[in-house]
């Protein structure tokens, strides 16, 4: 309460706030695009391109499905997390840690293209979770690093313009790499995907560390306990345990609609040049003007308004995975069914990771950051490892029917977390 009295009190009632394209413009916005790419980049890789990889060379859906387990690290990642906010590495306690995490990842890639899938499936797994862990680590001083740069009016804009960037990124191993496997080994699309690391590697070691205003923690234990004791003193019990629930559910249905949305397009007859030219490509410009529309309208609206709306949205995008299991192989409808869904997606995306990094307390970033984002990441590793047996039991539409339904728990959660009507919140949050 004395920090904002204070703020307040320095920062006359005339100022002039930087205008739209002004901010779109600035260096923290462009240094959100390198966040955004560097942190897309190897999840993509897990998601999109191990599973293409596994089911071309003739591995079943549920073993492919059962593959989701190898995400762990992303829903235990807070357990972690107090090491990045309590040592401080050379180059910094952020630079530091990321660049560590970045150079594994750059060797740990290339690795996957040494195996045969018919004969290295345990491996693989263990590879791929290895990959996941030093993900999850980068994605841990990624965001602590976003957050601590980023005011609160520069929340909205800033985690659009990252998530933005993180759905570009998925376009390498989801687009390009796919399109590179149609014409040479899988081992040399593994080296150059995992090039693709090289510009966020880069943009650790040009950017500044940011200010560390309170101090780190002066112990593990502090590290430890602090954030979730502010955490649950802040909100109280029982609204704390209804944030957590809603951060869990918000994202479920579309989570697992995804999950195995390439094997989806291969089952419906389209090969893997088709979808790394129409399926990829049609979805980037919707989800661009979805995660950068989503940005500007939460200037409008706030973050609590555009949780609803954007959830409607990303939630009526699911249903055109259904109808494109009724419809088959159909070019245009593949298109227009993926450019619906990049573009729900992006807005609902943009305003979930605005309203995660605005329930962090500055102290404790990367701690709170890494817990929520853990706790969002829970579909995407145990319900997906379900997809496998629900498609092989439900066939594709009704599975999309049953993602749109799992969709609604986490929109009704928003009467408590975020009323429509609560105005004041909504502007304390932009």
């Amino acid at each position: 309460m004395t920090l904002q009295t204070s703020t307040q009190a320095t920062i006359p009632p005339t100022t002039v706030q930087p205008s739209i394209w002004q901010s779109l413009m600035s260096k923290k916005m462009l240094i959100c695009i390198f966040t955004g790419f560097s942190s897309g980049l190897p999840l993509y890789i897990l998601i999109s391109l191990l599973p293409a990889w596994l089911r071309s060379e003739g591995v079943n859906l549920k073993a492919i499905g059962l593959f989701a387990l190898i995400n762990l690290p992303f829903t235990w990642k807070f357990l972690w997390a107090p090491i990045f906010d309590r040592y401080t590495p050379p180059l910094g306690r952020r630079r530091g840690w990321l660049l560590i995490s970045q150079i594994l990842l750059l060797v740990s890639i290339p690795i996957f293209g040494a195996f045969n899938p018919k004969f290295d499936i345990w491996t693989i797994a263990y590879l791929a979770t290895v990959v996941a862990f030093f993900s999850a680590c980068q994605d841990i001083v990624l965001d602590a690093y976003r957050r601590e740069l980023l005011i609160d009016n520069e929340l909205g804009l800033g985690n659009a313009v990252h998530v933005n960037a993180y759905k570009i990124a998925g376009l390498i191993p989801g687009s390009l790499s796919l399109i590179l496997a149609d014409h040479m080994a899988w081992s040399s699309v593994f080296m150059i995907t995992a090039l693709f690391m090289i510009p966020g590697v880069l943009m650790t070691i040009f950017v500044q560390e940011p200010a560390l205003k309170n101090g780190a923690p002066k112990t593990l234990r502090a590290a430890v306990v602090e954030p979730f004791n502010e955490f649950i003193g802040r909100n109280g019990i029982q609204t704390a345990l209804l944030i957590l629930a809603f951060i869990f559910l918000y994202k479920l249905g579309d989570s697992m609609a995804t999950a195995l949305a390439t094997p989806f397009y291969l089952d419906m007859g389209f090969s893997k040049t088709e979808i790394g030219l129409i399926a990829k490509n049609a979805g980037l410009w919707p989800s661009v003007i979805g995660g950068l529309l989503g940005g500007v309208w939460m200037f409008k609206l706030g973050i609590n308004r555009a949780l609803w709306v954007f959830g409607v949205v990303q939630m009526v995008a699911i249903l055109g995975f259904a109808w494109l299991a009724t419809v088959g192989h159909s070019l245009l409808w593949l298109g227009i069914v993926i450019g619906v869904e990049a573009f729900g997606v992006g807005l609902g995306t943009a305003a979930f990771v605005a309203y995660i990094a605005h329930t962090t307390h500055p102290l404790y970033t990367a701690t709170q950051f890494a817990l929520f984002t853990s706790l969002a990441a829970v579909p995407r590793t145990f319900a997906n490892a379900a997809t496998g047996y629900l498609v092989e039991n439900l066939g594709w539409f009704r599975f999309f029917i049953l993602c749109f339904i799992l969709a609604i728990p986490g929109m009704l959660l928003l009467i408590k977390i975020a009323p429509w009507n609560t105005i004041k919140e909504n502007e304390k949050a932009l």
